[in-house]
């Protein structure tokens, strides 16, 4: 079992539905077909100029009047969308996920509320600490005292410091004590949680543009990361929310989160053709090991390999 197939499971159970229904009594590749096939890839989020490219370039390569088997079909799609997420360039050993040889390294992490950005924060903080890693957390997101809240908790759960201050503090201050007090205790890694709100983008971009701007007096080249969680399950609203990030700071990765329970994971697909911005993790469920490296080859061969289906 592949380590994307629990994530995939709904969306492969989508695309494998709704082609063998298309294929169900057709001795060609025409264009019925190709429009049920890009109906199925619109269904699942992929998004529509990504489908296009996709649907495009199998017409390229169908002749029109020859039969084509599911299997063959199925094969073509999956190298299709490979070529797409441009996984020969990446058959080479896949890069660290970070550069921990700055230190301590400044993950700033930002995304609206509700889509599972303290959850992530949480998870990543354990994983990071199971490896040995020294972390400390920072709850600048002061607007919430349910965020406060919940990344203490995680804080407890995962073994790690935790600096915070009053609900309705300056989150600027409580990342400018987050990273001096990393400095201090010669932390590995430093986690900084931002306010989840989508409000006026100009506020959006002050707030984070002066995070930004505080923890570079105490380390000079932070934040060595901006990571910002989407949840996979919204579909097009994850595309929205990244435009709106993308305008608002200078983002260098992203989490998908929520797919397990989704038959939208096209959007992860969508999301890597559209913006050009790695998928560091997927999280694909509630518990601390659901949170994943993402890695492109695994995430393709998970969404079209079906022999599980067909049993």
């Amino acid at each position: 079992m592949g380590i994307f197939d629990k994530g995939t499971e709904k969306t492969k159970r989508g695309l494998f539905e709704r082609i063998s229904r298309a294929i169900v009594g057709r001795t060609r590749v025409d264009d019925d077909l190709l429009d049920a096939i890009e109906e199925a890839l619109i269904a699942s989020d992929m998004g529509v100029d990504t489908t296009l490219k996709v649907i495009e370039n199998l017409e390229d390569r169908v002749e029109r009047d020859r039969y084509v088997s599911r299997e063959e079909l199925l094969v073509m799609l999956r190298e299709e969308i490979g070529a797409l997420l441009n996984l020969d360039a990446e058959a080479e050993e896949q890069a660290p996920v970070f550069d921990f040889s700055k230190k301590p390294y400044v993950i700033m992490v930002v995304g609206v509320n509700g889509v599972g950005k303290t959850t992530t924060i949480g998870k990543l903080a354990a994983q990071l600490k199971g490896q040995g890693k020294k972390v400390v957390l920072g709850a600048a997101d002061t607007f919430r005292a349910a965020a406060v809240d919940q990344l203490t908790i995680w804080a407890e759960r995962a073994g790690v410091d935790i600096v915070k201050q009053q609900m309705g503090s300056d989150p600027a201050s409580v990342a400018f004590d987050t990273v001096k007090s990393a400095v201090a205790k010669d932390a590995d890694v430093v986690l900084i949680d931002t306010a989840g709100r989508l409000h006026n983008r100009v506020d959006l971009m002050n707030e984070l543009t002066k995070i930004r701007n505080v923890m570079k007096k105490v380390v000079p080249d932070a934040p060595h990361e901006v990571l910002l969680v989407l949840d996979g399950s919204t579909g097009q609203n994850a595309y929205q929310q990244a435009k709106e990030f993308m305008r608002a700071t200078d983002l260098t990765a992203l989490a998908v989160t929520k797919l397990d329970g989704s038959a939208k994971g096209g959007v992860v697909i969508g999301i890597v053709d559209q913006f050009r911005i790695p998928i560091k993790f997927l999280g694909i469920g509630e518990g601390i090991d659901d949170l994943k490296v993402f890695d492109k080859k695994e995430f393709v061969e998970s969404l079209f390999t079906f022999e599980d289906l067909e049993k």
